[in-house]
């Protein structure tokens, strides 16, 4: 027997309604989906859905030293109502809008979670449904922060995150998908409770003034504060009670003091000898460290040993920061505001097309550049071209850091998602400055030979200089450096044994670093990577440690910092090349655009491409059409060379083709047929003219369904009526139908003594 189902989803369904300037809104609900999750959150504009859920585990991971948090972020091929073309046919592994994505989720919610909790946590971001209006990334950045405020994980949130574009230098908060198409810029801007912010990334189409820029982190900032305003609404009538963790993983006062009394002179004398490099002070600094470690556990036996390494790691950055705040001397001797010494080299290898070494203190990164065909570009996943305006990309930088650049021995050939992200962030700083319709398709591929930090802004230099070597006529040379952060309060340590990231008292001071080490990026609480021309910026990304995040004050700051910064880098890059190189290598590749009228094409292809493939594999020469001009053909050859044994090889195919007599049109001739075909004959018109021809329905009023059946026979003569060639295919049109309703005079090019049309 059976029964109707009355079992319903709950409607126990909670929801609140962001309102945004320039009439845009968002919707925050709860309650409805996936409630086995420790926090799931649904957020919604226009047409567009994303679901965010999150679940931590209850037992802690003490072999870890940070929290281990993963985000993922799909863009599902059925919400965009397609299924995926890969033999499968199923959504598979992430593409590289899905992992950039997942890195600015990341960044914008992990500062934000308590100091020593090692409990594994995962985020997962579904796309339900994308309207191809609303971008569903900003969207998975709230709902992560709802889901994670909902739940009863440890988390010091709410966050608040906008998109933001600049169209007729107006200021537009979540611009639609048309609106970026039009926008200068494209960032997304995470804010904290407090109207700080907590993430930066972004990019402009063209190089921007620091006016606009501080325009628009202004505005964004306040937009963050709404949805935070919103989320804390939800949180009041739908968030769980916070779990009761076990343990976090922080350090005693009394611990951190111990390793102060044990090592603060030993790390003083390393962290002041300006004569180290990295290599050894690294290694002075692990002996200290294993020293400490070794001590530690002596006097406390009971503790973890992730414990006594959080504080011999608390207690080296209170020495770093005060030796810094004292003296304002950093551990390389510089000043606060000092670049490292630069040097830097094109030209390097003769048979590529562009390259050049750029060496910032110990980073060093070697790019090579590589020109190519249209057909080379890099074809875009239809869903991200659904968002990202184009669907293929004739300009890429890939950026690669094996292990050797940091004395290391790991896997060769893999990358990860640093390398994706560090990659993109540095093409987008160079994508501004490349002419938009370069005739060619460019690859840049920046491998860091050292690192002791900033590698990805010494991609954007090795870049630069590497475009200039290959002659490309860039708006600008670009340059990018990395400002670091340092700041303390009037106490070292709270009363309540919190760390210096959890500190929720005012700074009182800090300290900005311009082009920062690696040892300060790990002991700092700022990386702000800015790229740019001279005066104008095109990518900026920010990350930070700080729970409470960066006041707009300090960021400001920062950037006055790196205007100054890039204008040193761009001097010393300049007496290097200043401008496009205009001398051609003999490994350059060359474009000619010839002209085939649509009969002689049959000739130049071949059989099945037989002759383009010939030219491709033989001599490296690719021929495409014009998308405009359907007569216009693009030749692309590796270089002069090739180039010209190209034109030598098809001078010589058409040359059959290059005669052809003065026909009338309208005009009626005399021929004589050569061949006879199921479907009609060819016919010969002029000697010196290949067979044209004649078909079936053409030949006869009567209909048939062989030539034979109307008595023809090779060699007969035939009169004919000449219309032309047919604009599409080039072919001659040719009638004898026409004719036997009339009996013109006939034109006769073929001469001899023919047997007459019986």
């Amino acid at each position: 027997m059976l029964t109707k189902c009355r079992c319903r989803l709950s409607t126990s369904v909670k929801e609140v309604k962001v309102e945004l300037s320039d009439s845009r809104c968002m919707h925050l609900s709860t309650g409805k989906l996936a409630k086995f999750a420790d926090g799931c959150c649904v957020a919604s504009s226009g047409d567009t859905n994303v679901m965010v859920t999150v679940v931590s585990r209850s037992s802690t991971s003490p072999s870890a030293s940070f929290i281990p948090l993963t985000v993922d972020f799909r863009h599902k091929s059925a919400a965009v109502g397609k299924i995926p073309t890969n033999f499968f046919r199923r959504d598979l592994g992430a593409n590289e809008k899905e992992i950039l994505t997942s890195r600015v989720i990341d960044r914008s919610i992990r500062p934000l979670f308590p100091s020593g909790y090692f409990n594994e946590t995962q985020v997962i971001c579904n796309t339900l449904s994308i309207d191809g209006v609303h971008d569903p990334d900003v969207l998975s950045i709230n709902a992560a922060s709802a889901a994670l405020t909902l739940s009863d994980v440890p988390w010091h949130g709410p966050v608040g995150a906008v998109r933001v574009g600049l169209v007729n230098n107006e200021v537009v908060i979540n611009p639609t998908r048309k609106e970026l198409l039009s926008s200068k810029i494209n960032f997304i801007i995470t804010g904290a409770p407090n109207k700080s912010v907590l993430m930066i990334d972004g990019h402009a189409k063209e190089p921007i003034s620091v006016n606009d820029l501080r325009k628009v982190l202004s505005k964004a900032l306040k937009e963050t504060q709404k949805v935070i305003t919103e989320i804390r609404k939800l949180e009041a009538i739908a968030a769980k009670p916070k779990r009761t963790v076990e343990k976090f993983f922080i350090p005693t006062q009394e611990q951190i003091e111990s390793v102060k009394a044990i090592a603060e002179t030993r790390l003083s004398e390393i962290l002041t000898n300006h004569s180290h490099d990295k290599i050894s002070r690294d290694s002075e600094l692990t002996v200290v460290r294993q020293d400490v470690l070794e001590k530690l556990k002596e006097n406390y036996t009971e503790e973890l040993p992730v414990v006594l390494l959080e504080a011999y790691n608390e207690a080296f950055k209170d020495v770093y920061r005060n030796i810094v705040f004292e003296t304002n001397t950093r551990c390389d001797g510089r000043n606060l505001s000092q670049l490292r010494n630069i040097s830097c080299e094109v030209g390097l290898y003769k048979p590529l097309h562009g390259s050049s070494i750029f060496q910032r203190g110990q980073t060093q990164v070697l790019c090579s550049l590589t020109l190519d065909s249209h057909e080379s570009a890099m074809k875009v996943d239809p869903i991200s071209a659904l968002f990202g305006g184009m669907t293929e990309k004739n300009f890429m930088l890939h950026y690669e850091f094996p292990s050797y650049a940091t004395n290391e021995i790991g896997r060769v050939g893999s990358f990860g998602r640093r390398e994706i992200g560090h990659g993109a962030l540095a093409e987008k700083a160079l994508r501004a400055i490349v002419p938009p319709d370069f005739p060619f398709t460019i690859r840049l591929n920046c491998e860091v030979l050292e690192s002791n930090g900033s590698s990805s802004m010494a991609s954007v230099c090795a870049g630069s200089l590497a475009l200039l070597d290959a002659g490309v006529n860039i708006l600008a040379p670009a340059a990018g450096v990395a400002i670091g952060l340092l700041s303390r309060t009037k106490k070292a340590h709270n009363e309540d044994n919190s760390s210096d990231n959890d500190r929720s008292g005012e700074e009182s001071e800090y300290k900005v670093l311009t082009d920062i080490l690696g040892i300060e990026d790990y002991l700092g609480e700022m990386d702000f990577k800015i790229a740019g021309t001279k005066d104008a910026f095109t990518a900026i990304q920010l990350d930070t440690k700080l729970k409470k995040g960066i006041p707009l004050s300090v960021l400001f700051e920062a950037i006055n910092s790196s205007i100054s910064a890039k204008k040193e880098i761009l001097s010393i890059m300049n007496s290097v090349i200043r401008k496009p190189n205009e001398s051609r290598r003999e490994t350059w590749p060359v474009i000619k655009n010839i002209e085939i009228p649509p009969h002689k094409r049959a000739a130049l292809f071949g059989f099945g491409g037989h002759t383009l493939k010939r030219l491709s594999s033989e001599i490296g020469v690719r021929i495409t059409p014009d998308e405009e001009d359907k007569n216009l053909f693009q030749i692309f050859a590796p270089n002069q060379s090739a180039m010209d044994e190209a034109d030598e090889f098809i001078s010589g195919v058409l040359a059959e083709e290059d005669y052809e007599p003065q026909l009338d049109f309208g005009g009626v001739y005399n021929s004589k047929i050569v061949e006879i075909k199921e479907n009609g004959v060819l016919i010969e018109l002029h000697p010196k003219m290949k067979p044209v021809f004649l078909h079936l329905k053409e030949l006869d009023q009567r209909k048939v369904r062989h030539p034979s059946a109307l008595g023809l026979e090779v060699g007969q003569e035939l009169q004919v009526k000449y219309f032309g060639r047919d604009p599409t295919t080039g072919h001659i049109r040719i009638s004898r139908r026409i004719l036997q309703m009339t009996t013109p005079k006939a034109k006769n090019f073929i001469g001899g003594s023919q047997e007459k049309e019986k």
